[in-house]
């Protein structure tokens, strides 16, 4: 999953990725980095904006059908670019390619079985043997006992307000100061590593510039993380926006996953030198603007807090549950 902080770290911290999406999550490498600017300031949106109706995504789908919607979309996205390990009532999934997300764990979708610590140890331990993070994630309100069971093992959790666009074109407007022009970037774009650098870059804390955006460029470019999102992107399963400069280079980036109607917006990133100028907000609205432009009925994302969370109201979303994250 993924999500946006007011200090750099984009989201709920539990992904690594810039074009893997599924589950609340971080980006480093290739899911989801993060808003650094994204402040109220930076919203710019009029106070009236966030007092319009709701469209039929909060009044035709109630809650227990948007979580059920969002849990089999957490299912579906790994499964694209990943294998599956069964635990019982516990799914691991394990990437395949060189440069796609470090997945994680997660409730099996349909189980009925009761997750155990013994269950919780068994993932673990082969995580372990190959060399994986220990990483799980699950949204409370569909798998309500696991916490106890999780923190039981040892694990800490930290959990993340998740929430879905509730208006129709919401999240694009620009009150009465203009935000720094975000564009979308197709799968060939001179751009793309520098954008995967600044979302990397934005977790990573400090005061990270230039300099440090041309090496992590570098690194994204060497380690397949680039090929991988150029592939993703010409099968249309990410979608990522940029703000580039006149020197062909990303201060601010951000992705939304598209499947079957539903995407998650992950990875909204700022360069450190370059928080505070509105590219957060850049960057989510045009992510917005391009799901809608595709007809995808339901948007959603994971904030980093609580914080976060009030900015993201005023850009249109609502909370309908919240994701918790072990990394």
């Amino acid at each position: 999953m993924r999500t946006i902080s007011l200090t750099g770290e984009l989201t709920c911290p539990g992904a690594v990725a810039t074009n893997v999406f599924p589950g609340p999550f971080v980006i480093h490498a290739d899911r989801s980095g993060e808003a650094g600017d994204l402040t109220a300031e930076d919203a710019r949106l009029r106070p009236e904006e966030s007092q319009k109706p709701q469209n039929r995504m909060t009044t035709s789908m109630n809650v227990r059908q948007q979580l059920q919607e969002l849990e089999r979309y957490y299912d579906a996205v790994p499964r694209m670019s990943a294998r599956t390990e069964d635990f019982g009532p516990l799914t691991l999934f394990v990437r395949q390619a060189a440069g796609g997300f470090p997945f994680y764990a997660r409730p099996t979708v349909g189980s009925r079985e009761t997750v155990t610590v013994e269950h919780v140890r068994a993932v673990q331990a082969r995580q372990r043997e190959l060399g994986l993070a220990e990483t799980f994630e699950w949204v409370a309100e569909n798998a309500p006992g696991l916490r106890s069971v999780v923190e039981a093992a040892g694990l800490h959790i930290t959990q993340c307000p998740l929430l879905v666009l509730a208006e129709a074109g919401a999240g694009t407007g620009t009150g009465t100061s203009p935000l720094p022009v975000a564009r979308v970037l197709d799968a060939d774009s001179t751009v793309l590593p520098s954008a995967i650098a600044a979302q990397r870059l934005a977790f990573a804390g400090g005061t990270a510039g230039l300099p440090e955006l041309l090496e992590e460029s570098a690194k994204a470019e060497a380690d397949g993380t680039v090929e991988h999102s150029r592939m993703r992107i010409r099968k249309q399963a990410t979608v990522f926006t940029a703000v580039d400069e006149e020197t062909g280079t990303a201060v601010a980036a951000g992705q939304h996953n598209p499947l079957d109607g539903v995407t998650e917006i992950v990875g909204v990133g700022t360069l450190p030198s370059r928080r505070r100028e509105g590219h957060g907000a850049a960057v989510t609205s045009a992510l917005v603007a391009d799901a809608t432009e595709r007809g995808i009925g339901t948007v959603f994302l994971s904030a980093a807090d609580e914080d976060v969370a009030r900015i993201y109201r005023r850009l249109g979303f609502r909370q309908i549950g919240t994701a918790m994250i072990v990394e």
